[in-house]
């Protein structure tokens, strides 16, 4: 099991690559706001997590490990491209809304802070938990909860009674 000493194993990270990665790749592609990037991105992540998988210690969530290589491999290629991504809050949006509204929504959340948008977006789009969130983020559980209500009160304030 992950979490002992030996860290990581090749059998539970393909599990998470088979089983998530879909998912991965729709974070990826809201971070760098392209998808034939994302599927890079993901690719280059799972390939550290195999090198790095002795690092694991178990401290948290194997899944959150894996997402926070997602994540930063993710932000280092859109730091490269020197340009931000619309594609991340269109995703959240399609997620929170299927109507025609779905452009208010989204206008909206493209006004949120990254992180709001990251935080929101993995827990709503990719249906991660608290401490997965945590994990991927590098942030405490307690930051998840804070960062989600800032983004919720935010996204309040800027819809108004549109969506009443």
């Amino acid at each position: 099991m992950a979490g002992t000493r030996g860290g990581a194993t090749l059998d539970e990270l393909r599990a998470i690559y088979e089983g998530r990665l879909a998912e991965l790749t729709r974070v990826a592609a809201a971070i760098v706001g392209d998808r034939q990037v994302a599927q890079d991105v993901v690719q280059e992540a799972f390939v550290r997590a195999v090198r790095q998988r002795r690092s694991f210690q178990g401290r948290g969530d194997l899944n959150g490990w894996v997402w926070r290589i997602v994540v930063n491999v993710a932000r280092d290629a859109r730091a490269r491209q020197g340009s931000e991504p619309d594609l991340e809050s269109g995703l959240v949006a399609e997620s929170l809304l299927e109507d025609p509204r779905r452009e208010v929504v989204r206008e909206a959340v493209e006004q949120l802070p990254e992180r709001q948008r990251l935080v929101l977006f993995l827990r709503y789009y990719a249906d991660l938990d608290y401490r997965a969130i945590a994990d991927a983020v590098a942030i405490s559980e307690g930051t998840v909860g804070a960062t989600l209500n800032a983004a919720h009160e935010r996204l309040r304030g800027l819809l108004g009674e549109v969506l009443r």
